[in-house]
């Protein structure tokens, strides 16, 4: 995910960081600044929440006054039923950057799934399907059967992975068992990423770990406060399978408890606000060691989109 600022290539702008911290409001703002100079801009969503159009509360998605008059894409893109992997993502983003560039205006990517970005500047790896009866057996393992399995069949990965990491300890070992080539081998081999065709400027938002924790408390409960009930009742009607994304989202399983009698509005809240706060943190840190040290890092205090993104501002005056 290095930073390439050729000339020659067509810019993207990207502020990437965790829920609450502040990236929304600074994409508009660098769009209006875009636009104040002539050139026009349009925000993409790389949030794996906003995507869906059932969350528009619960995921924080900018309102209408909240854009500030600047177009946004890719909010509310995808209906719950139907699950948004990061291919699905980068496949769209793609699509719609090269729209952009061609009538000439300035994508922003803006979001907090780190996978979404990496997955759209560096490619993705291609794994061939696995085989419907290996994924079968190895579900049925136990964490501690797939971990001792992994550990003899691709010890990398067991290496790599926390021993309670069933997810991903699952997929590393259908992979190796499907097609013969551990994870890691396939993932160096990554294609359709768009990094190396893009001019590329990056901002991370990391700002104080207290004020961010503030922020993700005060938002659950105004996003109580204003509509995320009646989303989640509108939600658990669709009766849509309990494993898909959008029915694990943040707030939908405690406000769910809310609703079914099981935890009370102050219970409901708790448990929300430390999802919420869990989630930031995990993204903090995924967004302090994942990207590139050159991509630059702010706190989000004394912010100011010139500043940040001179280079882009004056390439595109």
């Amino acid at each position: 995910m290095s930073i390439d600022n050729s000339p020659d290539l067509p810019p993207v702008a990207l502020i990437a960081g965790p829920t609450a911290s502040g990236k929304s409001d600074l994409a508009v703002r660098l769009a209006q600044r875009l636009e104040a100079q002539g050139k026009r801009a349009v925000v993409l969503n790389a949030d794996s929440a906003q995507v869906y159009s059932d969350l528009q509360v619960l995921s924080a998605r900018p309102t209408e006054e909240e854009m500030g008059g600047i177009e946004h894409r890719l909010f509310g893109a995808w209906d719950g039923a139907t699950a948004c992997s990061a291919a699905d993502w980068a496949a769209a983003a793609k699509r719609e950057i090269a729209d952009l560039h061609a009538e000439g205006a300035v994508p922003i990517l803006c979001g907090g799934t780190g996978l979404y970005m990496r997955t759209l500047l560096e490619g993705i790896a291609p794994v061939p399907e696995i085989d419907a009866e290996v994924r079968a057996q190895v579900r049925a393992l136990s964490q501690e059967e797939a971990r001792t399995a992994l550990e003899t069949e691709d010890p990398d990965a067991a290496a790599r992975l926390a021993p309670a990491d069933t997810s991903r300890t699952s997929r590393a070992l259908e992979v190796v068992r499907s097609t013969g080539r551990t994870l890691k081998d396939w993932q160096a081999d990554k294609v359709g990423g768009i990094g190396d065709r893009v001019s590329l400027y990056p901002l991370v938002l990391l700002p104080d770990r207290d004020w961010l924790y503030e922020r993700c408390d005060r938002r659950f409960i105004l996003m109580l406060e204003g509509g995320a009930v009646r989303e989640v009742e509108t939600l658990l009607a669709r009766k849509l399978d309990p494993s898909l994304p959008v029915m694990r989202a943040i707030g939908v399983p405690e406000i769910t408890g809310l609703l079914e009698g099981e935890l009370s509005r102050d219970q409901a809240i708790v448990a929300g606000q430390t999802a919420t706060r869990r989630y930031a943190k995990r993204q903090y840190t995924w967004f302090r060691h994942q990207p590139p040290g050159s991509w630059p890092r702010d706190d989000n205090k004394t912010i100011d989109e010139y500043d940040l993104f001179v280079s882009l501002l004056r390439k595109e005056s």
